[in-house]
């Protein structure tokens, strides 16, 4: 009987975990794309990170600083039984300006450019698919669809900021425009 029971074991175990899906983007201050990311349904996690270049560990001031080849990204990581990532991509292309090239809002340089970074060619056909609905509304269109390099938690002190230090961000949020220019470029939710 124990011969039987253990696989079943392993294999629900392995089962109710398949769900489970990463994808990382690039919208700007991580800080808001976290808590946008938060928000969304089905989502069970985010990590403000880096994502993009090629030199180990970077840290906040050297990608902030530009020039690094990392941009400042969320990895989400999200049910895919309760949001696809179609979905995903979908929910993050009206969280950001995908008409901005030099930069997101107040943050300019490419460490802050609108990207897709996938982590599979699933991802990234599924990723297109969304970029051309999103280009029948919007444009001009420079969000980028990019391989996903290695990802690099950020900092503890960045890691969920918007809770953290609640004024600051909503601050910094409101002075930045988001909010404001998400609506101007994507019209009423």
């Amino acid at each position: 009987m124990r011969k039987i029971i253990i696989p079943i074991l392993l294999a629900w175990c392995a089962i109710s975990h398949a769900s489970t899906e990463q994808a990382v983007f690039a919208g700007g201050c991580f800080w808001c794309m976290q808590a946008d990311f938060d928000k969304l349904k089905g989502v069970e996690s985010t990590i403000a990170g880096y994502d993009g270049g090629t030199t180990p560990n970077p840290t906040y001031e050297t990608v902030s600083a530009g020039g690094s080849g990392y941009s400042e990204v969320v990895k989400v990581i999200f049910d895919n039984k309760k949001v696809t990532y179609s979905q995903v991509v979908n929910y993050f292309l009206h969280h950001v300006d995908p008409t901005n090239n030099v930069g997101q809002f107040c943050d300019t340089g490419s460490q802050y450019k609108s990207k897709v970074l996938y982590l599979n060619a699933t991802q990234q056909q599924q990723a297109l698919e969304e970029f051309k609905k999103a280009q029948k509304k919007v444009n001009p269109f420079y969000t980028e669809l990019v391989p996903a390099t290695t990802f690099y938690p950020a900092e503890d002190y960045h890691q969920e900021y918007y809770r953290k230090n609640d004024y600051r961000y909503h601050f910094y949020r409101w002075n930045c425009g988001r909010d404001a220019k998400v609506k101007e470029v994507w019209g009423e939710k």
